[in-house]
């Protein structure tokens, strides 16, 4: 596993994955199942790294190796971690045609998130009718 914010943006392929630093020590299972996709894997802390700074890192990489598939995995329920599923939002506005796949790690299990759960989750006046709604 690579430090994304440490490597070099032509230090990847067509399909990468890239993970929250704290997946691997708490989410052990979730991890072993991603290093059997055989994909260059990345780690990126958003506790420590402003999320335009990943945006950043993670364009230049796009465009130097022109990459079609990003896999994201975090850990849930993380303030911190949330924001790497931002970076997809970012991208896609700047018209790069990229695939992009979304997964929390629970009780070692991957769970797949969709983009309109990952929108809906920065949207805290819709996602609070939604929550009133059944009480």
């Amino acid at each position: 596993m690579k430090d994304l914010m440490k490597s070099n943006i032509y230090d990847c392929s067509d399909k990468i994955i890239i993970v929250g630093s704290c997946l691997k020590s708490m989410q052990p299972k979730v991890f072993e199942e991603l290093e059997n996709m055989n994909l260059p894997i990345f780690d990126l802390c958003l506790e420590q790294t402003h999320i335009n700074m990943a945006i950043t890192k993670l364009l230049g990489m796009i465009r130097a190796k022109k990459i079609s598939k990003v896999i994201f995995a975090s850990v849930d329920k993380s303030p911190h971690c949330i924001q790497l599923h931002y970076l997809q939002d970012e991208i896609i506005k700047l018209g790069f045609n990229i695939e992009f796949i979304n997964y929390v790690a629970v009780d070692n299990t991957l769970i797949k998130i969709d983009k309109e759960t990952i929108s809906l989750s920065k949207n805290l006046s819709k996602l609070n009718i939604l929550a009133n709604a059944n009480k």
